[in-house]
């Protein structure tokens, strides 16, 4: 980044995820309404972008978006990323520095679009950064520097958590954060079948299932325990939970549940291959 303390950051697409990033941003005083605007080729889009926090601003166009902003995230879909990376191009000045959360797109495939000199950081984030509670992992192209590497963390740290990794380990990152959301809500709505199973009501089986999940999570990352010695603290001899884990090792969850990062991971390089 430059020494500027506060550069304006440009979104180009207005989804749900860069409206997540722009609210998170302000929530946490990272910055201010006003250094935040957008271009999204739905007016619609921009329109509930900036409705989402008054003092955002939608502007007519990518280049009028790079002739007011430092910071560009390209918050498009992938097939859409070719398209916006050839009409930003001839507008990247050396202050820019370019934030992709398109998946599946290299750093390589990004630095032939927009300049062999481009700084370029590239973001596998998660749908929970919508409540706040994201986990992403990010890649620093050949050009971007330690300041832009940190500038990016602190970024996606107001939506949740954000680790930098070699960009060979962001298809890690998306079968295991990117798409385990999936995976995470099978769980709680097996949960909530289980309780519905044995007579709770559907709606007291589903919060207490959701709160279970989020309880457990919280354990993790505050105290700072082993998952498995926090089970054992749960596992009284002969007891209750004992009895379900036995199940659950018959049913090979925990294999099950790497096999399906593992999948989701082959999947991303493979559609990484394909952009």
């Amino acid at each position: 980044m430059s020494k500027a303390e506060r550069p304006k950051i440009g979104f180009i697409g207005a989804g749900r995820m860069a409206t997540a990033l722009a609210n998170g941003l302000v929530n946490s005083d990272f910055t201010s309404a006003d250094y935040i605007i957008a271009f999204d080729v739905s007016s619609s889009a921009a329109t509930a972008f900036c409705d989402s926090a008054p003092g955002m601003q939608s502007v007519e166009s990518s280049a009028a978006l790079l002739e007011q902003a430092e910071v560009i995230i390209l918050a498009v879909k992938p097939h859409f990323l070719a398209e916006v990376m050839s009409e930003i191009q001839p507008h990247l000045r050396p202050e820019h520095l370019v934030v992709s959360i398109a998946a599946g797109v290299s750093l390589t495939t990004m630095q032939l679009a927009m300049g062999a000199d481009a700084r370029i950081v590239r973001v596998m984030p998660n749908t929970p950064a919508l409540v706040g509670a994201g986990a992403a992992g990010y890649a620093l192209g050949e050009f971007a520097t330690e300041d832009d590497s940190l500038f990016v963390e602190k970024l996606l740290s107001t939506v949740g958590i954000a680790f930098e990794v070699p960009e060979p380990l962001i298809d890690s990152v998306t079968g295991l954060s990117g798409s385990g959301p999936a995976y995470v809500y099978q769980i709680i709505e097996a949960f909530s079948d289980g309780g519905v199973k044995m007579g709770l009501p559907r709606d007291v089986a589903t919060n207490l299932a959701a709160q279970t999940l989020l309880g457990a999570a919280r354990m993790v990352l505050e105290t700072d325990e082993h998952p498995g010695a926090l089970k054992d603290a749960v596992t009284s001899p002969g007891g209750t939970t004992i009895a379900g884990l036995q199940v659950l090792e018959r049913g090979a969850l925990r294999g099950t549940l790497i096999d399906a990062i593992e999948a989701a991971t082959l999947r991303a390089r493979e559609l990484g291959a394909e952009n």
